[in-house]
């Protein structure tokens, strides 16, 4: 009995540090209960209606928050209720003007919450999925520094408010950020 209890703990003891070790794809997934974990809105956002308002002109460097609650990312990122945080009030805003919109064609994978992709590599400069090509836009890039772009699943939808740019919605964090589509 002494012999068993003995190589019972002995096991014990050399297995903690298995359950001390963190999952590197999970560790991050349970920080926002309202926003993200697999949730994929029914649409993209509403376009913009009205004026432009004295916030929408940014300065290139600036980086905003967007914690419109504890808890919640210092990115855009869209509630379980379907609100997309981050995306009013930036119609006029001059850095989403494109000197060549669609200039390597618009993207015709699918969009919408029907049409998960899975990032195959890349980076946020250049990344893609089954052969189609994105980039985030640069002032964007910092809203994205979580993301796997080998792993991560994301949701393609058309920018109501800016031509020439998409919205990459990431399920499992509930953030999104422009980009644009660099082809097949």
């Amino acid at each position: 009995m002494k012999l068993l209890l003995g190589i019972l703990t002995a096991a014990l003891i050399l297995s903690l540090p298995a359950f001390a070790q963190h999952n590197d794809h999970h560790d991050r997934d349970d920080h926002h209960r309202d926003v993200g974990r697999g949730y994929v809105p029914r649409h993209g956002p509403q376009a913009h209606h009205g004026d432009r308002h004295e916030g929408d002109r940014h300065d290139e460097g600036e980086r905003r928050s967007y914690r419109d609650r504890d808890n919640h990312p210092e990115a855009p990122h869209v509630h379980h209720n379907g609100e997309w945080v981050g995306h009013e009030g930036r119609r006029d805003d001059d850095r989403f003007r494109v000197g060549h919109p669609w200039e390597h064609g618009r993207f015709n994978g699918g969009f919408g919450r029907a049409h998960r992709w899975r990032l195959e590599g890349g980076d946020p400069r250049r990344f893609w999925f089954r052969g189609f090509y994105f980039g985030v836009a640069p002032f964007d890039l910092a809203y994205c520094n979580d993301w796997y772009w080998d792993r991560d699943n994301v949701v393609i939808y058309e920018d109501p408010d800016h031509i020439g740019w998409y919205l990459a919605y990431n399920a499992r964090l509930g953030t999104y950020v422009h980009v644009t589509y660099f082809g097949r």
